[in-house]
């Protein structure tokens, strides 16, 4: 107790800590660019688009009427070839393509956008569209969501003993949005599907009352659209309580190192934010920054390996993942020059996902035999540093199952699978069999092999969907889309 005492005293005594004895300088050779962000709204006024023939640009705004459609200068100006689009993966991973929506809802929305239609005409339309595809896939609404003093507390998520999700709700925008993103359902302006907390009460008074929680993940949306003022006093919050010694990780969930490294370079608060993430380090906790590259040309930029660099330089972990994503990183040598990439800069490659059953999954998913040749093809070319990466897996609703191979048992050809992670502890690192099936690209996809009715897990999550089944529902606020 001694020990944790002198931290605390020492955390009160300076905010400074060691920032200042540390080299955080950087002199850019280039202007660092202001900020600016491009919506549905402002696609005519992205320079390099107006090469584009108008149908296109229309074919843009009716897919972004859909899905969130976001991106900024950097990713504009210093992330995408602009010569080689549409084929360019940066592009294609933020700018919005017809085949992610089917031929028929495409035809609807184009013509729509096409003809001027209003703008509660193109939302009504859209909303039909949103409410097939999957919002919220894996349980997140349904077994996610815990209760504080007998309520659901939508702002946080609580699928793994260990780990808590928190929503803070200024952080539930990103610098850009990503095409493929599972969490599309955030951005488009439906009150129900959204998942954000405004005070910090409700998660510490969760925390409390939950000592088998060890980390705690600030997600979105991403955290670091947020001032570190605001930041700050959540994590402050679990700092200055001394009930709260089980939180030993605090992770920050982002991409702002891919989309808007400036925020961990010349953001006017980001030396206090590096200040932060100091402090959390000097209460004897670590700091993991959970940062989503989806490609290696989002490490090859100076500002990039500088904001990792500054990062690194407070004692903060960096840890890299991203999903395969179709016309983006489906190839083995892009996932073995990028998870290279990261360890040459000090990053720690960590999860390559299966895209997710939600959104435009028809246009971005990978059959799961071509995700574990990729997977394979890729590990085979990098050194045993690199090789903490796990993947290919699938956050289903049971947990992480680890796709760990192909194999012949009994004569009979199966896909060998594993729980990295579940919302049972029990079933962390069993093994199980699927029949195999070249076209299947999740979970519910697959049979049981040899014979057997169901998987091993399935009559327990079935208890829990029922228990879940009591838990008092969103109420449902209508909202205007958001742009």
């Amino acid at each position: 107790m001694k020990d944790k005492q002198d931290r605390r005293e020492g955390i009160d005594a300076t905010n400074k800590l060691f920032f200042t004895e540390l080299d955080y300088s950087y002199a850019p050779s280039t202007e660092i660019p202001r900020f600016r962000v491009y919506t549905r709204r402002q696609i005519d006024e992205i320079p390099q688009l107006q090469k584009l023939p108008l149908s296109d640009r229309i074919a843009m705004k009716a897919i972004a009427a859909v899905f969130p459609f976001r991106v900024n200068n950097y990713v504009i100006d210093q992330l995408i070839d602009w010569s080689d689009i549409p084929n360019d993966p940066i592009y294609q991973l933020t700018f919005p393509q017809p085949d992610m929506l089917k031929i028929e809802d495409f035809q609807q929305m184009y013509t729509l956008v096409g003809n001027g239609a209003s703008d509660k005409e193109i939302v009504s339309a859209a909303r039909e569209i949103q409410q097939t595809l999957n919002p919220h896939p894996a349980g997140q609404m349904e077994l996610n969501v815990p209760q504080y003093d007998g309520q659901p507390i939508w702002g946080l998520q609580h699928k793994y003993p260990e780990t808590v999700l928190f929503f803070p709700a200024a952080g539930q925008t990103c610098h850009a949005y990503c095409t493929y993103c599972f969490r599309w359902a955030q951005f488009v302006g439906i009150n129900e599907l959204k998942f954000a907390a405004h005070e910090a009460e409700a998660l510490t008074g969760y925390l409390r009352e939950h000592k088998e929680v060890t980390d705690v993940l600030f997600t979105g949306g991403d955290p670091m659209v947020m001032k570190t003022k605001v930041l700050r006093r959540y994590i402050q919050k679990i700092l200055d309580d001394s009930n709260l010694e089980h939180i030993q990780n605090i992770r920050i969930g982002t991409k702002a190192p891919a989309y808007w490294p400036y925020r961990f370079v010349d953001n006017k608060d980001a030396d206090d934010l590096l200040r932060l993430f100091e402090l959390v380090r000097m209460s004897g906790r670590q700091v993991a920054v959970m940062a989503h590259y989806s490609h290696p040309r989002e490490l090859s930029t100076d500002v990039a390996k500088e904001a990792l660099r500054r990062i690194r330089h407070t004692g903060a972990t960096i840890r890299c993942q991203a999903p395969l994503i179709r016309h983006v990183n489906d190839d083995a040598d892009v996932w073995a020059k990028m998870w290279q990439e990261q360890i040459s800069l000090g990053a720690v490659p960590y999860y390559m996902f299966v895209e997710r059953d939600t959104g435009a999954r028809n246009y971005f998913e990978v059959p799961l035999i071509q995700a574990l040749d990729i997977f394979n093809g890729a590990y085979r070319q990098i050194s045993g540093l690199a090789r903490t990466v796990r993947g290919p897996s699938m956050s289903a609703t049971p947990g992480k199952v680890l796709v760990d191979g192909v194999k012949s048992i009994h004569g009979e050809k199966v896909f060998v699978l594993k729980f990295l992670q579940a919302r049972e502890p029990q079933w962390v690192g069993k093994t199980f069999f699927a029949h195999y099936n070249p076209e299947a690209v999740w979970l519910d996809q697959l049979e049981p092999a040899f014979a057997k009715e169901e998987f091993f897990f399935e009559a327990e999550l079935r208890e829990m969907k029922a228990q879940a089944g009591n838990v008092p529902t969103k109420e449902l606020v209508p909202e205007l889309g958001e742009d």
